[in-house]
C-alpha cells in the first residue's frame, strides 16, 4: 500500500490556510494527537469543532489517538527546560512503552492521513517523531510512506516587510 502521511499544526495558521493545506494533499482523515483538544486557544481545532469543520470542508475523518500524545509531565518538564534532546528522547522511550505502533491499529485509516497538533511546525513537535515511528512501521510492514509536513508558505513580500520591521528596531 502507498501511504501519505502529512504532518499538521494549527497554530500561525488561519482556517483558510489550515484547511487548504489539507485539501491540497489529499487527506483523507486527521488523527489528533494532542494531550488537550479543548483549550480556549486552540481555535478553530477545538474539539468539538474541528470534527465537524473538517467534514463540512473537505469531507474529512477525523479520530484522536490519545495513544499519540505526550503525558502531561512530560510537557511541562520540556516547556521549563526547553530541552529538546531530552523531550524527545523521552518521549520515544514512552512510545516503545506503550508498544507504539505496533500496538495502533491503523488498517481503518485511509491511504492519506495527517497527524495534528499544535505548533506550527515539526522540528519541535512529537506529530514528526509519530509520523516517523509509523512511516518506519509501516515500511518494515511491506508498504510505502511518504512523509509531508503541511507549512503555511507565506508570501515572500510578508517576509520582507518582517525583515524592514526587525531591521528598523
Amino acid at each position: 500500500m502507498q501511504r501519505l502521511l502529512c504532518t499538521i499544526g494549527f497554530t500561525g495558521k488561519t482556517a483558510e490556510e489550515f484547511f487548504n493545506l489539507l485539501l491540497q494533499a489529499g487527506v483523507g482523515q486527521v488523527i489528533d494527537i494532542r494531550q488537550n483538544r479543548l483549550g480556549q486557544l486552540s481555535g478553530f481545532a477545538k474539539h468539538p469543532d474541528l470534527s465537524f469543520f473538517l467534514q463540512e470542508i473537505g469531507k474529512i475523518a477525523y479520530a484522536h489517538e490519545l495513544q499519540l500524545a505526550p503525558p502531561p509531565e512530560l510537557l511541562k518538564s520540556y516547556r521549563s527546560t526547553k530541552d529538546w534532546p531530552a523531550y524527545e528522547a523521552s518521549f520515544l522511550a514512552i512510545m516503545k512503552e506503550r508498544g507504539v505502533p505496533a500496538s495502533l491499529n491503523t488498517s481503518s485509516w485511509p491511504a492519506k492521513v495527517a497527524l495534528l497538533c499544535s505548533e506550527p511546525g515539526p522540528e519541535k513537535c512529537h506529530r514528526r517523531l509519530v509520523a516517523e515511528l509509523l512511516a518506519r512501521h509501516w515500511c518494515d510492514q511491506g508498504d510505502e510512506a511518504e512523509i509531508r509536513h503541511l507549512i503555511s508558505v507565506q508570501p515572500k513580500s510578508a517576509k520582507s516587510r518582517r525583515k524592514k520591521i526587525a531591521a528598523a528596531s
